[in-house]
């Protein structure tokens, strides 16, 4: 209805004329009506509801904005979340639209245990149900923390429903004894000079305090940082949401852009599956090889590949490294760097290196704003900055690395895939690399064992940490930055291959393979069955990571293995079948890391398309 013709205060409204059916594509308040069996007296009960909230029939009449509220306590990523609501509401009732916020699961990464990748597709679920539930006619996603956007953006594809991103925000950097730090590549290299002993607890305690100065997101380049950037390679936010910190008043006139741009969305009913195309992902993709972004991306792209049902297949790992081997890392950021995200920011943020990579860029990718990304270049005012003996985004010609930030490995010990950040390597000659395997059966094993000056380890030898998979231990912890043996430590060695099936850090560097396929809980993984001494080979530039194990052997062992734990219920993989709640559900429904390990079920193929779990 056109606010002009809403019914004045006080007289009948037409929802209530009984002789006019209610349309089922109808928007606003009419659309996802409960199922009373009436949808008239549905219509009449849910705006006599509302109504309690004091809205008139003029507000009631306008399209409406639902606003995901993801604020927690818990949450100092979401800290702003709600001045950011305050700010969108803005923008959508300034552009004629009805705000109305809801709120969804809010996830970080310190409290939710035993990972936020655990949760990832609760979150996502929960985001498509309430999207689908509700009646709203475009929705704004506001969210930060790592898992937060792609569950977001995941729930946003399967619902089909006009959405657009705002993320939080990055924090601003800290600083201790003059030297700038920040959360959370710093965290991790001063915990690990701490375990060494170049730190002592005063140190470390003090740390403690600047590390996190602010609200907002990690200030590096790590999975938060990474998955803003890409949502703006996507299109599904626009090119200035990025980087503007946390608690700056960008970041509220953001909000309120987001707003204005929502009620276009409403009126426009530009949804996901049409906005994102094949191009849209490899625009995503050499936007992450050229920031030097997290390997937990890859991840999350694709399982929201997975969602799209015209996506769903075309982009796959070799995608990822295919792209890779002609994208330059422009970004000087930690971990890959030396800097912030207000460093990237104040350089210019994703205008100044969308325009750099536009020779790489399918520039005729469709926003959320309506235009192309090629419109959106044009559209935006620019300016570079003066040229600087140490910029930040470097020119397309003179890269911060040259090639293949991300680099994706295969071999008998990663037969379906394993990734690797190789621009984070600590020491690059571990790039080519053949050493004997110092195997951890679990992350408590390695707790117990890693620090003991006992241990048979050497700096050229290959930590492995099995049993951290998705089924493995649920949700892919971030442990695979295996801590340097303390021993090794104290000698300053900073840096050893290390090999898992699970996650790390997007803040964390070092030489470092993860989310090995079939994970080490498979029962036909060959990971699962390395042993101390085996010898490991890495060869990034040829893509390979290989087991010096004859196959004969490689059977032997798998057989024995699989004899040790028929019918014993023992280990996850048997053990799954029995778990109850979320968990069971997770463990019998995970599809694998190079998959996106989301729920089958929820994927575009659907249920039709998973493996069981008798498999």
């Amino acid at each position: 209805m056109d606010p002009d013709d809403a019914p004045a205060q006080g007289h009948p409204s037409p929802d209530y004329d009984l002789s006019t059916p209610i349309d089922p594509n109808a928007v606003g308040l009419r659309q996802k009506l409960p199922g009373y069996g009436d949808a008239h007296f549905s219509l009449f009960m849910r705006k006599l509801f509302i109504k309690a909230l004091g809205y008139s029939e003029d507000a009631l009449s306008r399209p409406i904005v639902g606003v995901v509220n993801t604020y927690s306590s818990f949450n100092p990523c979401h800290s702003n979340v709600p001045q950011l609501i305050d700010a969108v509401k803005r923008g959508v009732q300034l552009s004629g639209g009805l705000a109305i916020d809801f709120p969804t699961i809010s996830l970080h990464e310190s409290f939710s245990s035993p990972t936020s990748m655990y949760l990832r597709n609760l979150m996502s679920m929960d985001t498509e149900e309430m999207i689908q539930a509700q009646p709203v006619d475009a929705v704004v996603l506001i969210g930060g923390c790592d898992k937060t956007t792609p569950a977001q953006l995941m729930g946003g594809i399967s619902a089909n429903k006009p959405i657009i991103h705002l993320v939080t925000g990055p924090m601003m950097p800290g600083s201790y004894q003059g030297v700038r730090i920040g959360a959370c590549t710093d965290c991790r290299n001063n915990w690990a000079k701490f375990r060494a002993g170049a730190l002592d607890i005063e140190d470390i305690s003090a740390l403690n305090e600047e590390l996190a100065p602010t609200g907002g997101t990690c200030g590096v380049m790590g999975t938060a940082s990474t998955m803003a950037c890409i949502l703006v390679a996507l299109g599904m936010m626009p090119i200035n949401g990025a980087t503007a910190p946390a608690v700056s008043s960008a970041r509220l006139r953001i909000a309120e852009a987001t707003g204005t741009h929502a009620v276009q969305l409403a009126k426009t009913q530009l949804r996901p599956q049409t906005l994102l195309t094949r191009k849209s992902f490899l625009n995503a993709i050499i936007v992450l090889q050229a920031i030097g972004g997290s390997t937990n991306a890859i991840v999350h792209l694709m399982a929201i590949a997975n969602r799209h049902p015209a996506i769903a297949g075309t982009i796959n790992l070799d995608t990822i490294d295919e792209f890779g081997r002609t994208t330059p890392l422009l970004v000087d950021l930690k971990p890959s760097g030396d800097n912030y995200m207000t460093d990237f920011h104040n350089a210019g943020g994703m205008l100044a290196l969308l325009h750099e990579l536009k020779p790489l860029l399918h520039l005729s990718a469709l926003t959320v704003t309506g235009r192309t990304l090629g419109e959106e270049l044009v559209f935006t005012p620019f300016r570079p900055l003066p040229p600087s003996p140490t910029p930040i985004i470097r020119p397309f010609a003179s890269p911060l690395y040259p090639s293949s930030s991300l680099i994706v490995l295969r071999g008998n010990l990663a037969p379906r895939g394993a990734v690797m950040k190789a621009s984070a390597s600590k020491y690059t000659h571990l790039l080519q690399h053949r050493g004997p395997a110092v195997v951890f059966t679990s992350p408590s094993d390695m707790a117990s064992r890693i620090d003991s000056p006992s241990l048979d380890v050497t700096p050229s030898s290959v930590l492995i940490l099995q049993s951290i998979g998705p089924v493995g231990n649920p949700g892919m912890p971030e442990a695979g930055l295996i801590p340097i043996p303390r021993k090794l430590a104290a000698q300053g060695v900073q840096d050893m291959l290390r090999v898992s099936d699970g996650r790390m850090s997007g803040t964390a560097g070092g030489t470092i393979i993860l989310h090995i396929s079939p994970e080490s809980a498979d029962p036909d993984s060959n990971l699962g069955i390395v042993r101390d001494g085996d010898i490991v080979a890495v060869d990034a530039s040829n893509r390979t990571l290989t087991l010096d194990v004859s196959d004969e052997e490689v059977c032997r062992r798998k057989a024995q293995r699989k004899e040790s734990q028929a019918g014993t219920g023992t280990g996850p993989w048997e053990a799954r079948r029995g778990v109850r709640g979320y968990r069971g559900l997770y463990m019998r429904e995970v599809n694998s890391a190079e998959e996106g390990a989301d729920f089958g079920f929820l994927t575009a193929v659907g249920p039709a398309g998973r493996d069981t779990v008798s498999d």
